[in-house]
């Protein structure tokens, strides 16, 4: 017996009401992850002879793509670290673009579920930023998660150090899209002063 709802239909007609799978959601930036897994640890002038680019995307199809077929930041080897940047800019303190900014550092903590937590702040982190979700998006060169034996850790990334008001901002966005309290507290860091001695001291705190 035939469906009724099948009735009048021609051949390979297909129901207006199903999703065209064939239509991507387009990203406002393009994205590239990159991969760093050293075998040793590195001195300053060491850094990124083992870092690689991994894959560039610009959909939001493409990114779900890449980010069920990669492993998650708990399943990678200690010493690891993912980047996630704007096209054209590498996860290098001295690239132009990174060179006068800093980055915002939130520490996994170690309480609990902190391999759980780590993953769930990857992606949350991840979606973010390639969502256009910070309120001075511009500011935002890249996100990074740095898996080490002293503790697991979210970087993010920005170009403007000096701006004051806008990192404070997205540092208060870093704090909400992570869930960490009012009372945890997430410091900035200056590339400039990094690069100088090796090491830099929270300029911001939020």
């Amino acid at each position: 017996m035939s469906d009724p709802k099948e009735e009048g239909r021609e051949e390979g007609e297909v129901d207006s009401l199903e999703p065209d799978f064939s239509k991507k959601h387009p990203l406002e930036n393009r994205w590239t992850l990159w991969f760093d897994n050293p075998n040793q640890k590195q001195t300053q002038k060491q850094y990124g002879q083992s870092l690689r680019s991994v894959y560039t995307f610009d959909t939001v199809e493409d990114f779900w793509c890449l980010y069920n077929n990669i492993r998650t930041p708990s399943q990678v080897n200690v010493g690891a670290t993912y980047y996630l940047f704007k096209e054209g800019i590498e996860p290098k303190w001295e690239d132009a673009k990174n060179l006068k900014g800093g980055c915002w550092t939130a520490p996994v903590p170690s309480k609990g579920d902190s391999k759980k937590t780590l993953d769930a702040w990857w992606l949350n982190s991840v979606l973010a930023c390639i969502g256009e979700q910070f309120t001075d998006g511009d500011e935002i060169n890249g996100i990074a998660v740095v898996i080490r034996a002293r503790g697991d850790r979210i970087e993010l990334w920005t170009r403007t150090a000096s701006n004051e008001a806008a990192q404070t901002m997205v540092g208060k966005q870093l704090k909400q899209f992570l869930d960490i309290s009012d009372s945890g507290k997430i410091g900035f860091s200056v590339f400039e002063e990094k690069i100088a001695s090796g090491k830099a001291k929270d300029r911001y705190m939020v």
